[in-house]
């Protein structure tokens, strides 16, 4: 019997003994046994496991011998095993199997967690161990990534309120506590708001002009409700399609201001949740002795400063703001070249700009989604990673699923070795967050010289089968797949003794880039040739047609760089507060959005109220990174068109310098040993091919 198995026999509370999240896992790769864990199982083993991490902390603090890297440093990135493998799951199933219960079981757990860890940062014995390695750091002989762990761990201490004293340390503590219930609360508000609205439509009439596979989709959301004729819901397969393909323009309008208006007031209203969260962690920030949150954010980060960010911003809205505006006068006039009047409004656009793409370029979504069955995309994906980096990835039934639309695949590498175990998990479903997201259940690490492989999990919202079709993806949900996938490599090829700093443990403002070089592949036709065949008839993508996808890739791409220019400038508005906020939200943001408002502003709509990324996930002051890394991937990208689109003497550089180093080092170092060079934003203007 393991000692695990002895002490939890032992346990006073026998029902932990029974747990199988505590237990050890029996199963391959010891992968989580998911038929066997319930929602009742979770609070207790992650009580369980705060206690044993507790334990394992104290035992650093009381070693009686002097401070050393293995004994304080390295024991305390091995600290938390089991509090690590418990909440790995929770959290990463409470994104995509969540209910009421597991909700409930988030809220309370968050406070609990938070606690903890603001117990252990907050500790001054345990930071005076630290401190007294740090402070000898340069007589010890540490490799890079020791040196690289050292730096942060003494680091992640002074940022997490260490060097605070008394009364302020009980601030930081409340602070982070309220705040991590607010974003939490935040994100389960959005998806309620998401969820809460549905529209059915009866009459054949209106539903008559939509394409096949749109119409299907709709037909498939009525009947899975119990509902006649065709539901339009505000999840992204199934609202995008429908303002895509519909001339129902007063079905739209209510569509997009619903949308729009998710958590805006109402039972899941986020409004007073935006004030709350930007002021305590405005608070927060003046605690740790910054003037706003963007300083405290972004010292850690790759861009530095408020002043490099707001420049970079300022610097791609000035090159293509004149342009964008080009893009909606163009739409706009095609527009009325069809006989639409009057002013061209936001739920008009995705029809118009659509029309118009099928007239310069005659090229639809339901030209291409007959050649991107999600079957062969995946098998192109797979492809792709096994000519650039020699992996293998095979269907793994024996591993269980948290879900049956989930799937798992061993991933090898060209020696055979087992890098990894991919879960991928496609449709939607009400109780899984809207967007496209790649996670670990457990990450890379080397603990007592065994070798720990990851367990990547890549979850998206793409279009469902029908009874009529397979899952065919829009062009767009094929570039996401790349996206994610590109972050999937970054954990699948992580190599590291510390899983702190491996694979997609980086900073926040270099984590895209994995994943945005990757979208490069879907526009090339030495690609596509490969693998785009009509499902039915099994014919290729006929070679016009992908001269038509290749030449419509820049398509209003000036309109959408503003478009994504205003989502970071919203974000750095909110965080570069140096005073808390008091006035009307719905003003701040479209005083935020001002310089990158091209489209008519509709009333009593708002992003912020939804907007996950930086007021429930991890992007807070850093929604610019998908555009800092855009320039990344965009000079990065450009050396594979030197050498070749599959050349491996790049592609083994990119996976030795960037993908397997994780953290190891500032990411500035990776990037110019692996291109030469820093990069620059000319790179991405240059590749949107502006005229």
């Amino acid at each position: 019997m393991s000692a695990l198995t002895m002490g939890l026999a032992s346990c006073a509370q026998s029902d932990l003994a029974n747990n199988p999240l505590l237990a050890e896992w029996d199963t391959p790769y010891q992968t989580p046994p998911f038929s066997q864990i319930k929602v009742e199982h979770y609070e207790p083993a992650i009580d369980y496991a705060i206690e044993k991490n507790r334990e394992e902390i104290d035992a650093i603090i009381n070693n009686p011998e002097a401070p050393t890297f293995e004994n304080t440093i390295v024991a305390m990135e091995q600290a938390g095993a089991l509090l690590d493998r418990v909440t790995g799951v929770f959290f990463v199933l409470n994104n995509c199997i969540t209910s009421d219960a597991m909700q409930q079981v988030a809220l309370n757990v968050t406070p609990k967690l938070t606690k903890f860890s603001n117990d252990v940062s907050l500790n001054p014995e345990l930071f005076a161990r630290v401190k007294a390695v740090y402070e000898q750091r340069e007589s010890l002989d540490l490799d890079v990534e020791d040196r690289q762990l050292l730096e942060e761990t003494y680091k992640g201490f002074a940022r997490s309120g260490a060097l605070l004293e008394g009364e302020d340390k009980e601030l930081y503590s409340n602070y982070t506590t309220e705040l991590s219930n607010l974003t939490l609360t935040f994100g389960q508000n959005a998806l309620a708001a998401t969820n809460a609205f549905t529209l059915n439509i009866t009459d054949p009439a209106k539903v008559e002009e939509l394409p096949d596979f749109v119409k299907d989709g709709l037909a498939a959301d009525a009947k899975a409700r119990g509902e006649e004729g065709w539901t339009v819901t505000l999840q992204a397969p199934s609202y995008g399609p429908f303002m895509t393909y519909s001339t129902q323009r007063d079905i739209k309008e209510e569509l997009y201001k619903q949308y729009n208006a998710r958590a805006l007031g109402g039972d899941n209203d986020n409004m007073e949740n935006i004030r709350k969260i930007t002021d305590l962690r405005l608070k927060i920030a003046n605690l740790l002795g910054y003037e706003c949150y963007a300083d405290y954010v972004l010292e850690d980060r790759m861009a530095e400063s408020r002043a490099t960010v707001n420049g970079f911003l300022n610097e791609l809205c000035d090159a293509t703001l004149d342009y964008a505006k080009r893009d909606v006068a163009t739409v706009a006039e095609y527009a009325h070249s069809l006989g639409f009047e009057g002013e061209l409004m936001p739920w008009d656009w995705a029809y118009y700009s659509e029309k118009y793409k099928e007239a310069k370029y005659s090229i639809n979504d339901e030209q291409i989604k007959p050649y991107l069955q999600l079957e062969s995309v995946k098998d192109a994906v797979f492809m792709l990673a096994n000519r650039l980096y020699g992996l293998t990835f095979t269907p793994a039934p024996e591993i269980e699923v948290y879900h049956p639309e989930a799937t798992a695949y061993e991933v090898n590498d060209a020696e055979g070795n087992m890098l990894a175990i991919l879960y991928l998990d496609f449709f939607p479903r009400e109780s899984k967050r809207a967007g496209a997201w790649m996670v670990e259940f457990r990450g890379t690490n080397v603990t007592n010289g065994v070798e720990q492989r990851p367990l990547v999990q890549l979850v998206m919202n793409f279009t469902k089968p029908t009874e009529n079709a397979p899952s065919l993806l829009t062009f767009d949900e094929f570039t996401t797949f790349l996206h994610e996938f590109g972050h999937g490599l970054h954990g699948i090829l992580a190599k590291g003794k510390y899983e702190s700093i491996n694979g997609t443990s980086v900073k926040r403002d270099f984590v895209e880039l994995p994943s945005q070089i990757m979208e490069n592949w879907a526009t090339e036709k030495e690609y596509l040739d490969l693998w785009a065949k009509h499902y039915q008839t099994g014919e290729a993508m006929p070679a016009e047609l992908v001269e038509k996808l290749v030449a419509a890739k820049n398509y209003l791409v000036a309109y959408f760089n503003v478009r994504q220019l205003s989502f970071g400038m919203l974000d750095m508005a909110w965080h570069s507060l140096t005073t808390p906020y008091e006035g009307d939200i719905l003003e701040f943001e479209r005083a935020a959005l001002a310089p990158t408002q091209i489209m008519p502003v509709v009333e009593n709509t708002a992003m912020g109220p939804a907007f996950t990324h930086i007021f429930s996930g991890g992007y807070a002051t850093g929604y610019y990174g998908y555009k800092w890394a855009e320039v990344l991937a965009a000079d990065a990208y450009s050396y594979f068109q030197e050498k070749g689109i599959f050349s491996k003497e790049v592609a083994n550089k990119f996976r030795y310098e960037v993908l397997e180093r994780g953290g190891h080092e500032h990411p500035m170092k990776l990037y110019e040993n692996f291109r030469g060079h820093k990069p620059q934003t000319k790179a991405l203007i240059d590749q949107m091919n502006l005229e």
